[in-house]
């Protein structure tokens, strides 16, 4: 099979898969580079909730297919760009991981919010082991979810760690027995779609350490009315129905991810429903 990046939407979750499954699902410069493109469409579409990273078959992903790098390319600029537009992905994102995650995979990985594996994983930074600075910027992110201590035992050593020293480190989230991932990890995004996507976005963004946006969230939950409807719907012991939406917030101003003081270019909104896609090769 051909090296890509395969997406689908189904009852408010996105999967997108890394499949390269002759060389582990290593990622190409072609899936590096679409990656952004992927995740800027799965925002945009409001049939979207939360987004699944996972890869094809026994492993989530090897790193690098360094084979695929031209003369001209800077690996390092394509990878920290997909890393990045995976953390700011407007909505929950959730790492579902079995085999290896190393190198370029642990970066993706550690840019979704949550890390859910399948026991027998196995985790490395390997920067060391060719010589290469690992970018500062996926430095401070590994240092902020395990502790410097951990990061820095990581990235002097390349050394992998098994799936237990991971959820002990703190890069992992859950630990599951072999078998049980998918379901877990579809239970648990099922879960994330009927909760609040204002109180998920701004603890987002809080806990990503932005600090300037209290009073635009305080206004946007004064306006939403998910508070009241979120108090009904315990009282009345039925689901609550929340009306706002990344979508809604954007149409009346600044969305989740930008400053107040400006709006980027509007994106057009993908139809609801299930789609499916691939890119990158």
């Amino acid at each position: 099979m051909d090296a890509a990046l395969l997406h689908t939407v189904a009852d408010g979750v996105a999967t997108v898969v890394i499949s390269h499954p002759a060389k582990r699902n290593a990622m190409t410069a072609a899936m590096w580079r679409a990656l952004p493109e992927v995740l800027d469409a799965l925002a945009a579409d409001p049939a979207v909730r939360v987004l699944v990273l996972t890869g094809a078959g026994p492993t989530f992903c090897a790193g690098a297919d360094i084979s695929s790098l031209t003369g001209d390319e800077d690996p390092q600029a394509l990878a920290v760009a997909a890393e990045e537009a995976l953390a700011a992905f407007p909505k929950p994102t959730l790492a579902a991981i079995r085999g290896f995650c190393v190198g370029g995979g642990s970066q993706l990985a550690a840019a979704c919010d949550l890390r859910f594996a399948e026991e027998g994983a196995s985790f490395g930074v390997t920067p060391a082991r060719l010589g290469i600075v690992y970018p500062a910027s996926s430095t401070r992110r590994l240092a902020a979810l395990v502790g410097p201590a951990v990061a820095k035992y990581l990235l002097f050593s390349a050394e992998l760690i098994d799936a237990e020293h991971a959820l002990r480190a703190g890069f992992l989230n859950e630990l599951l027995p072999a078998g049980q991932l998918d379901k877990r990890v579809a239970d648990f995004a099922r879960v994330l779609t009927t909760r609040s996507q204002l109180t998920q976005a701004a603890a987002k963004e809080f806990a990503d350490g932005r600090t300037d946006r209290d009073a635009y969230w305080a206004r946007q939950a004064a306006a939403s009315g998910d508070t009241a409807e979120g108090v009904a719907a315990f009282l009345e012991r039925r689901t609550p129905s929340f009306g706002w939406t990344t979508a809604v917030a954007a149409a009346a101003g600044a969305g989740p991810a930008d400053p107040p003081e400006a709006r980027p270019g509007s994106v057009p909104e993908a139809e609801p429903g299930r789609t499916t896609g691939r890119r990158g090769g």
